[in-house]
């Protein structure tokens, strides 16, 4: 599997798509400033690690490949259900790493400056991700 950038699916999201995507990922990310404000930064910071447009990415994406299917007179919807259930795999996977990130600044934050600390947490996020890529491939 090759990774590659499709920019022709821009043209087939519709702006209320974009819409949809804004409000739930703001919603996400307002709800992860309150629980941080309630119950402190550490714990609040917890919450950065969820993918904020996961949500309306998947709706979406089964959506679209469900009405894909349906202009080439296909009636079966699993593919759409599949596509999804991919992206959250990979959605999962992805958040893997960001726990890594989030638990290597936590513990060198207080030691190491800043530059550094975001450069080692950068990396093991990096390597975490890459390596759970490498291992489902």
């Amino acid at each position: 599997m090759r990774i590659q950038a499709n920019f022709s699916a821009l043209g087939e999201t519709k702006w209320y798509e974009y819409v949809t995507r804004f409000l739930l990922g703001g919603t996400i990310t307002v709800l992860t400033g309150l629980i941080a404000k309630r119950f402190g930064p550490i714990f609040g910071g917890l919450f950065l690690a969820f993918p904020a447009i996961f949500p309306a990415s998947a709706t979406l994406m089964e959506k679209h490949e469900r009405e894909k299917k349906q202009k080439a007179g296909i009636v079966n919807t699993i593919r759409g259900r599949q596509a999804a259930a991919l992206d959250a795999r990979g959605t999962a996977e992805g958040t893997i790493g960001l726990i890594v990130f989030a638990i290597a600044v936590w513990k060198l934050e207080p030691r190491w400056n800043s530059g550094l600390t975001l450069s080692i947490a950068l990396a093991a996020w990096f390597v975490v991700a890459f390596l759970i890529w490498r291992a489902r491939k």
